[in-house]
């Protein structure tokens, strides 16, 4: 098993480093929108939304991260019409109005959960790909200290109702992880943030990054299902490996808006 996550983390980064760096933002683009219509089709199969529902919300996720990478503007009336949307199609649909909310809610959810976050790593993107690799770096070195800490220190459990594996031990291994690679990620990839704000910047990424993950261990225990998917060896479903990012692209984009590195 530990092999074939280190074989497969072997073939995604590169690809990453590839999309990010060397080609034109809109190729950047385009893999976070396929992460995204995986991420959403594997949340809805965990809920069990079918037919017209589902494809409405991977339509309005699409328009989502369109509007985000091409006009921040429209990114709220999208949101809107979304909702719109997709309420409208319930009340057509299905003359019953009993259980309309739970209907409604797993798509609508999807929405703000997978492509609303994802859409703040195209806003990152457009201040440079530095702040991606930064983003990423510090998800990946805060979710590998969090595992081997949790292996060989991990005694009592962080929130065993949620997650029984995770341990107070890797949490402090994530934090310990985020701000280690902030402090070096931000030398190399984004040297404007300085060393005190990088190791801020990385703390709080390895801290929403442990949340990141429980928010998706509490929606699989709801749904009743152990991986979201199993689309990547050794790795789960594609919502099983970008959880933590998820919750830390956005926080990363605010934060740094606050420290006035970004616009």
């Amino acid at each position: 098993m530990h092999l074939t996550r280190l074989a497969v983390a072997a073939v995604v980064l590169p690809l990453l480093y590839l999309s990010v760096v060397k080609l034109p933002p809109a190729f950047f683009f385009a893999l976070v929108a396929v992460v995204s219509v995986l991420a959403q089709a594997e949340f809805y199969s965990m809920y069990r939304v079918r037919g017209l529902m589902k494809i409405s919300g991977l339509v309005a996720g699409f328009a989502i991260l369109c509007a985000m990478y091409f006009s921040k503007d429209a990114y709220p009336d999208v949101i809107v019409a979304a909702f719109l949307i997709i309420s409208g199609l319930r009340l057509a649909g299905t003359p019953d109005p009993l259980s309309s909310l739970r209907d409604i809610s797993p798509v609508l959810i999807a929405l703000l959960y997978i492509p609303c976050s994802l859409g703040f790593q195209l806003l990152l993107r457009s201040n440079g790909p530095g702040w991606i690799l930064f983003l990423f770096g510090c998800v990946w070195a805060s979710d590998s200290l969090a595992y081997y800490a949790g292996k060989t220190l991990g005694k009592k459990k962080l929130y065993s109702e949620v997650s029984p594996n995770k341990t107070v031990a890797g949490a402090f291994g994530s934090l310990a992880g985020g701000a280690l690679s902030g402090w070096l990620l931000g030398v190399v990839c984004v040297p404007q943030m300085g060393a005190v704000k990088a190791i801020a910047s990385g703390f709080v990424i390895g801290m929403i990054t442990i949340a990141g993950d429980l928010v998706e261990s509490m929606f699989k225990r709801d749904a009743g299902v152990k991986d979201s998917g199993g689309i990547i060896p050794g790795h789960g479903g594609i919502l099983d490996k970008i959880d933590g990012a998820l919750f830390a692209g956005p926080v990363l984009y605010w934060t740094s808006r606050a420290f006035g590195l970004i616009s």
